[in-house]
């Protein structure tokens, strides 16, 4: 009997080498080996060819794309948790099933944002230039004074995975958990975080020493925080962005820390990358904000995590099974 055909598989972008081997054994892969993301008429090319095509978070697939997808074309299996990249409703309309990668990176997030709330209220960016620049006299009383961040109130926006696997860490720091989501999460989930709901965002935001985003972006979300909510954050206030940068209207985020109205911020992700709003940098130079390059994610155990999700739910998708981690508009 002759072997059966391995399908076409394109992959947008460089994927651990350990993914990239397995994906050469188990299908007929092309690789993106230079790393460079996809011009338009290269992933125009892609989704004409492919029987399954893996982007990333910096490839576009919307509607303009998916109509010139070729009649192989039948999963979009994404290499990330979000598929805001994606047109879902389109894919499904062309009878394109499409899949992510969710649950792998909760940790690696989660952590990253610990880590930017001790960033931005310790000063340590400002703090770890001191030395290197020769600029340290010795110790003061009263320099490169912070802020504790036991006892202070931590608004979570979005109580999903990550949400809630921040809400852990918290409290091992000593922060009261408050939270706003599309739906309330069970009693037993609320009482294990000592988790106060607010079903209205602005309430919430009005009170809060430290907000922290973790809501996904849809149409309903982009700019969820909004200059009138950011307006609404009490002087002392910290924002923290680990989830996509169009959910915060960055101009405002900008102008009110600008004016003394906020009290800093930490973005890991932008409304624009890899663009970066100017004034935002201005900031960072200035020690008022700590920006990162889209690093939340970024450990190897997480990548390779993604990788392994993505090779499954193509065999399961080929062997003519539904994939695990299939992704539905509903669920949007």
């Amino acid at each position: 009997m002759a072997a059966r055909k391995k399908p076409l598989v394109v992959v947008t972008r460089q994927l651990p080498n350990a993914v990239e081997t397995r994906m050469r054994e188990l299908f007929d892969a092309e690789l993106n080996l230079d790393d460079k993301p996809m011009a338009a008429a290269d992933l125009a090319d892609a989704v004409k060819r492919a029987e399954v095509l893996v982007p990333t978070v910096t490839d576009e697939i919307d509607a303009s794309v998916l109509a010139q997808a070729g009649p192989d074309l039948r999963l979009i299996a994404n290499f990330g948790n979000g598929v805001d990249n994606i047109d879902v409703q389109a894919a499904l309309a062309r009878g394109i099933t499409v899949t992510n990668t969710p649950g792998v990176l909760t940790d690696d997030t989660a952590d990253m944002t610990m880590a930017l709330m001790m960033a931005v209220a310790r000063r340590l960016p400002e703090g770890s230039r001191v030395i290197p620049d020769d600029e340290w006299t010795g110790w003061s009383p009263t320099w490169m004074l912070g802020r504790r961040i036991t006892g202070k109130r931590l608004g979570i926006v979005g109580m999903g995975r990550i949400g809630q696997a921040v809400a852990k860490r918290a409290r091992a720091f000593g922060l009261s958990i408050h939270y706003h989501n599309r739906r309330r999460v069970p009693v037993r989930i609320e009482e294990e975080l000592e988790a106060t709901y607010w079903d209205s965002l602005d309430q919430m935001l009005a009170r809060m020493d430290i907000v922290t985003v973790h809501c996904p972006h849809t149409p309903a979300t982009y700019h969820l925080l909004s200059a009138r909510r950011l307006k609404l954050l009490r002087p002392e206030a910290l924002v923290v962005n680990t989830a996509r940068g169009e959910i915060i209207d960055e101009t405002a985020l900008a102008r009110l820390i600008e004016a003394g109205e906020i009290s800093g911020a930490g973005l890991d992700v932008f409304e624009h990358e890899p663009s970066v709003n100017p004034r935002l940098i201005k900031l960072a130079r200035q020690g008022r904000v700590v920006l990162l390059p889209h690093m939340g994610s970024a450990t190897e155990e997480g990548r390779l995590d993604m990788g392994e999700k993505v090779i499954v739910n193509i065999r399961t998708f080929m062997d003519g099974h539904r994939p695990p981690d299939r992704v539905l508009p509903s669920m949007l």
